[in-house]
C-alpha cells in the first residue's frame, strides 16, 4: 500500500499537505478516476473492506468499487497525508428501510482547522467535492445535494436530479461500527434481496455529467438533459465498461444471460421503451 501508487491511479500530482485545497483536489481526482461498481458480486468474487484487499483491487488492478472500497481507500490515503479522518456508519435509504439499513454505507468526515467536511466518493459519484458538515444545499451538477438534520439524532445526505425523488443516506457523526460494516458487507453480497445481487450496477461522475449502468440500461445525465440506451449484447457490455468507465472486465460477458434475465425481471417496461 503505497501513497504514490494511489496518486498515480487517480492522476494526482499536487501537494500533499493536509489543507482544504489538497482535500478538494484529491477527492475530485478520485471521483473522476475510480468508478462506483459492484461487478464482483455479479461475478461471484468475494469482496472485503480490508484495506490491503481494497488497495490491490482499486489501485493495482485498476478496478472500481462500492462505498466500503472507494471511501475506505480515500480515507486511508487522506490519513496517510496527515488529515484527521473519521469513518462513519450510514444507512442508505433509512428513510424507507429503517435502522436495518445502518452500516450498509461508509462515509467520511474530515476535520481541518476545527471545521468538519463530509467527504463521500462512494455514493455513486453524486458528490463532486467536500461539503461542509452543516445544514445546506449544494449544486454539484447534475445533482442538487442537501444535508440536513432529521430530528431524531441523525443527519441526512440526499441527492436529487431534476424533479426526481431524492436518494439518501442517514448517519450520526460518531465513529463507525466496524463490526456492523463487516456484517452488512457480507449481507449485500449474499442476500437475494440486495440490489447488488439482483442487478449489475456501475456509476461514475465525469465532470458535470454522470453515467449509470444498471442492468442493460446506460443512462447519461447532464445539468439539463438525460439520455438512455439499451446495451445490445455481451460484446457491447464489455466495450461500454472499458470505454465509458475505464473498467477492463471481459469476464462479465459470461454473465450476459443472467444480466438479461435480471434486467427483464426488474425493468421490463423500461426495456420495451428503449428497444
Amino acid at each position: 500500500m503505497d501513497l504514490q501508487a494511489y496518486f498515480d491511479r487517480i492522476g494526482y500530482s499536487g501537494p500533499s499537505e493536509p489543507a482544504f485545497a489538497t482535500l478538494d483536489a484529491v477527492m475530485r481526482a478520485h471521483v473522476a478516476a475510480i468508478p462506483f461498481e459492484s461487478l464482483d458480486v455479479q461475478l461471484g468474487n468475494r469482496t472485503s473492506p480490508d484495506l490491503s484487499f481494497v488497495f490491490d483491487k482499486l489501485v493495482t488492478q485498476r478496478r472500481g468499487g462500492w462505498c466500503y472500497e472507494n471511501n475506505g481507500l480515500l480515507g486511508w490515503a487522506l490519513g496517510e497525508m496527515g488529515f484527521d479522518v473519521r469513518r462513519v456508519s450510514a444507512g442508505v435509504m433509512r428513510v424507507v428501510r429503517g435502522d436495518a439499513a445502518l452500516g450498509n454505507h461508509l462515509t467520511l468526515i474530515v476535520t481541518i482547522d476545527g471545521g468538519e467536511w463530509l467527504v463521500d466518493a462512494g455514493f455513486g459519484g453524486t458528490q463532486a467535492a467536500p461539503i461542509p458538515f452543516a445544514a445546506g444545499e449544494y449544486d454539484h451538477a447534475p445533482f442538487v445535494l442537501t444535508l440536513a438534520e432529521t430530528g431524531d439524532g441523525f443527519w441526512r445526505f440526499a441527492e436529487r436530479f431534476g424533479d426526481g425523488d431524492p436518494f439518501s443516506f442517514d448517519f450520526t457523526p460518531g465513529t463507525a461500527d466496524e463490526a456492523l460494516f463487516a456484517r452488512q458487507c457480507a449481507t449485500l453480497q449474499d442476500d437475494p434481496e440486495s440490489i447488488f445481487v439482483q442487478n449489475l450496477v456501475v456509476q461514475q461522475r465525469q465532470g458535470e455529467r454522470h453515467l449509470t449502468l444498471r442492468g442493460r440500461v446506460l443512462m447519461e445525465r447532464g445539468a439539463n438533459d438525460e439520455s438512455k440506451r439499451l446495451i445490445a449484447d455481451a460484446d457491447d457490455l464489455v466495450t461500454v465498461l472499458r470505454e465509458r468507465f475505464g473498467l477492463d472486465v471481459p469476464g462479465i460477458a459470461a454473465l450476459w444471460p443472467k444480466i438479461c434475465a435480471r434486467h427483464e425481471a426488474l425493468f421490463a417496461p423500461e426495456s420495451a421503451a428503449l428497444s
